[in-house]
């Protein structure tokens, strides 16, 4: 059951009125907790685009993750013009430059860069919860699946209340189930709540794609039509990411958003 209001765990983040100064200093005493001083086994990429409102409330809720892995952060600034780099830097998370503009070019820049033996995609503007990173982590311990996913929620930033949207997710999840029933469940994974091996995601050419098709999706659909294993979908509600809805609002809102979707899942 998904929960109908944005829960407080999740909203401390999203109303907070410290400062983003304050908030990064949570979030650098939390990320040294997390990386543990050793060498990663858990790689957290996440692209910036001009995102200095919304960076430091995804860093800090990341960093206040629960596991016992060794974790490290990468943001990956796509040529902001704001001050995402700046911010990511004074969480205390690593922070690169890709000049260039693209999602593509930033997660592929992300992933050379990464350490670890497991990569997680992330988000600028997504919240996590506090077992996120161990609960997408933990089915890559099978070496028969080659990726995660998971489920999400969104928080309202246009005229759309919370209320329309908890309807709305339900019927987002029935077409995925359409999806990974008859039609082909790649397109399901979301590069901001995913997850695969390392060493697989550079084998596959990384996120490169052809056009007319997404990076992320894509690069489930390598993994695993190379051989590497079986997609898994994360249900449990502890890995549930609440995330903006500024995608529905770039599809024309929720109504013109969802008459898309009925026409993907119907075609």
């Amino acid at each position: 059951m998904r929960p109908v209001n944005i829960p407080y765990h999740i909203a401390r983040y999203i109303t907070n009125r410290t400062s983003h100064e304050e908030m990064c200093v949570e979030a650098m005493i939390g990320y040294k907790s997390l990386s543990k001083g050793m060498l990663p086994e858990v790689s957290i990429v996440i692209p910036a685009y001009n995102e200095e409102s919304n960076i430091v409330p995804t860093l800090t809720s990341l960093c206040q993750n629960r596991t016992g892995r060794s974790v490290e952060i990468i943001v990956v600034d796509n040529n902001s013009k704001d001050r995402t780099h700046e911010l990511a830097k004074s969480c205390g998370v690593t922070c690169i430059f890709q000049p260039l503009q693209g999602i593509t070019f930033a997660r592929n820049m992300g992933l050379s860069h990464a350490t670890g033996k497991y990569i997680l995609n992330a988000d600028a503007d997504t919240i996590y919860p506090e077992d996120w990173i161990e609960l997408m982590v933990q089915p890559l311990e099978d070496a028969g699946i080659a990726l995660t996913y998971g489920r999400f929620a969104l928080i309202p930033i246009g005229a759309t209340g919370r209320l329309t949207y908890f309807f709305y997710e339900y019927f987002a999840e029935f077409s995925r189930w359409i999806n990974k029933k008859f039609k082909e469940e790649s397109v399901n994974v979301y590069g901001f709540n995913s997850g695969f091996r390392r060493e697989q995601g550079l084998l596959v050419d990384s996120f490169d794609h052809p056009p007319g098709t997404n990076e992320d999706g894509w690069l489930a659909l390598k993994l695993k039509t190379k051989g590497f294993g079986k997609l898994h979908l994360v249900t449990d509600v502890k890995a549930l990411v609440w995330t903006t809805d500024r995608r529905i609002q770039l599809d024309g809102g929720l109504w013109k958003g969802s008459a898309k979707r009925i026409k993907r899942m119907l075609s």
